[in-house]
């Protein structure tokens, strides 16, 4: 089982998102809460994902991904967010979050969403891609072009599947490659392209018009 934890200060998101999620066989949500009482939920429980609000009043998601941040062995976390492509985004991706969904997310695509968080994907709704390649606070496009032409033509193979949100082994199926393979890719792509996350050479490469990403 996936076991998730929902951290929203809106008790109807919370159990929205709960009874979505527990519908499906593979995920259970073990707490829904809000801000104040995240981190000692998170600490306690110890899910494989948390689903986290990025901006709830007395402590912020953007706190709570930090404090997460300095743990052992942290969570994989997605960031909630309604379009607010603005500074609290970059700081998101520099805090270690991995994925980016609206909060009126398809119920028949946020179970597989969850999935993709927890097997290791990069995670970005539709919507959320275009408003924060809009609001990254990157370089311009040339400079995101030049990042990509330092890759190898198999890492840009690689590269153009990570908005998928496949795992390491499903982009090696696809490119017919072993995962431990792709993995060795994924961490030359953050070294030469000089990001931290894989979101952020997702973004990188949606700014220099990466095929994948104009599908």
């Amino acid at each position: 089982m996936i076991r998730v934890v929902v951290v929203d200060d809106e008790a109807l998101v919370r159990s929205g998102f709960a009874f979505i999620l527990n519908a499906a066989d593979d995920i259970e949500v073990i707490a829904a809460v809000d801000g104040p009482d995240a981190l000692d939920a998170i600490r306690a429980l110890r899910p494989d994902v948390v689903l986290l609000d990025i901006r709830m009043p007395g402590l912020s998601g953007l706190e709570i991904l930090a404090e997460l941040r300095g743990d052992d062995d942290p969570p994989v976390v997605g960031i909630l967010t309604t379009f607010a492509a603005d500074e609290s985004i970059a700081r998101a991706l520099r805090e270690g979050a991995t994925g980016f969904l609206v909060k009126d997310t398809d119920p028949e695509h946020l179970a597989a969403m969850v999935r993709s968080l927890a097997a290791g994907g990069v995670v970005l709704s539709p919507e959320a891609s275009r408003a924060l390649v809009d609001g990254f606070s990157g370089g311009p496009d040339l400079d995101a072009a030049r990042r990509v032409a330092l890759l190898t033509e198999r890492e840009r193979d690689v590269l153009e599947c990570l908005p998928t949100g496949d795992s390491n082994a499903e982009i090696g199926r696809r490119l017919h490659l072993s995962s431990a393979t792709v993995k060795d890719h994924v961490s030359s792509i953050l070294s030469k392209m000089a990001v931290s996350s894989r979101v952020e050479a997702a973004l990188i490469a949606e700014r220099a018009g990466s095929p994948a990403q104009r599908r």
